[in-house]
Formats: C-alpha cells, sequence, structure tokens
C-alpha cells in the first residue's frame, strides 16, 4: 500500500486490474501465513480508495464482491462530489 501511495503502479503478480469493477481499479493480492488476503482499491488522482478486502479461500472470487465494489465506488463518487 505504501508503494501504492508513493505512486507507484503495481502489475502481476502483485496486482491486477479489475476492469469489471470500473476504471482505475485493481486487485492486490497478499499471501499471509494463514490466509490469503485480496484488496480491492482504486487509483484516484489524489488517493488509494480501498474499495474492499477479503480472505481468498477458493479459486473463485466471492460473487458479491463486484456488485458491492460498484455499489461502493458510486456511492463513494457522490459523496466526493
Amino acid at each position: 500500500m505504501r508503494q501504492l501511495q508513493g505512486g507507484a503502479k503495481l502489475g502481476l503478480p502483485h496486482s491486477r486490474p479489475m476492469p469489471g469493477i470500473g476504471a482505475r481499479c485493481h486487485e492486490l493480492r497478499i499471501v499471509d501465513e494463514g490466509a490469503t488476503w485480496r484488496i480491492i482499491y482504486r487509483l484516484d488522482y489524489d488517493a488509494v480508495v480501498i474499495v474492499d478486502v477479503f480472505s481468498k479461500k477458493t479459486r473463485q472470487r466471492p460473487g458479491r464482491v463486484i456488485v458491492d465494489c460498484r455499489r461502493w465506488l458510486r456511492q463513494y463518487d457522490e459523496l466526493m462530489r
């Protein structure tokens, strides 16, 4: 996260684009001792917006994640206008 805040562009295998959620959205992959974590974030011009964090337990992404992230970003954008 510190690298992202500093303006670094992360790519695979650490981060991958998530255009299905929205423009500038990505999934950061973090492997921890007891779990594998995913952080969905969006790179805005003035901030790194953390949209969702979840533990990855299967190969498939939880179905609610994409829908929820889209909704939360819409709400965030409305508040920031």
